[in-house]
């Protein structure tokens, strides 16, 4: 398998719709250029997950914001998960409940500000990062940029498959509604809107398979320069 070696302190944005497959395209990429992968979309769930369990409503921009901003410092995030008060998050964190908080917070203006720092901070060593607004807002500097979309169809038909085989009983049209509404959340929220990046490179992945997404994004960034060929072996 033919190893590479990224450019020191090379950014890589992963933008794209809910289930468009940009968090496993991230993971794949991380693990042939041997880079950490942070994913976003976890701050999000996290903050829709601590209003829920503190009942805050989610109606309310302003106290959404003010208690997240108070949370903050107890919020840890690296290549290896995220961490509130010191307990690694992830399970409690990935089902479609708090995915639906997750993309009501992520609509608020404040909360997107609030976490913006924090996002930038841990990139600055070099990263692959994935999320909605990263190359248009959180690394506008990335070196490589990439939207990554499919059919609303395939999206819920790719997240229903990864739902049913965590062991929870969900139905495809209802997940199919869901992304719909999150899509046109999305794209209609004032502040860092879902699109890609002028400089971004639109993939669409309706039919294709994850490990051609990562070979065409790999094609390009050797063109550019960003990464190179370390050796090759075989197995």
């Amino acid at each position: 398998m033919v190893r590479w070696v990224p450019k020191k302190g090379l950014q890589i944005a992963i933008d794209g719709p809910s289930g468009s497959g940009k968090g496993t395209v991230a993971r794949l990429l991380a693990e042939r250029l041997g880079m950490p992968v942070l994913d976003t979309g976890l701050l999000y769930r996290l903050v829709g997950w601590l209003m829920k369990r503190e009942g805050v409503d989610l109606e309310d921009e302003q106290a959404v914001t003010n208690r997240a901003g108070e949370l903050l410092d107890e919020i840890e995030w690296d290549a290896q998960g995220i961490r509130f008060r010191g307990e690694l998050l992830d399970g409690c964190l990935r089902d479609e409940e708090v995915g639906r908080a997750a993309s009501r917070v992520a609509a608020m203006e404040g909360v997107r500000k609030m976490l913006l720092g924090l996002q930038q901070q841990v990139a600055q060593q070099g990263c692959i990062m994935d999320g909605r607004d990263i190359g248009t807002v959180v690394l506008p500097h990335a070196q490589a940029k990439f939207f990554l979309t499919a059919s609303q169809r395939e999206r819920a038909r790719r997240r229903w498959s990864q739902l049913q085989r965590s062991g929870e009983d969900v139905d495809l049209d209802q997940i199919h509604a869901d992304i719909k509404m999150r899509d046109q959340r999305d794209a209609a929220r004032k502040y860092a809107p879902l699109k890609p990046a002028d400089d971004a490179i639109t993939i669409d992945s309706t039919t294709m398979r994850v490990d051609q997404v990562v070979d065409r994004m790999l094609a390009i960034m050797e063109r550019r320069g960003l990464i190179e060929k370390a050796s090759s072996t075989t197995g």
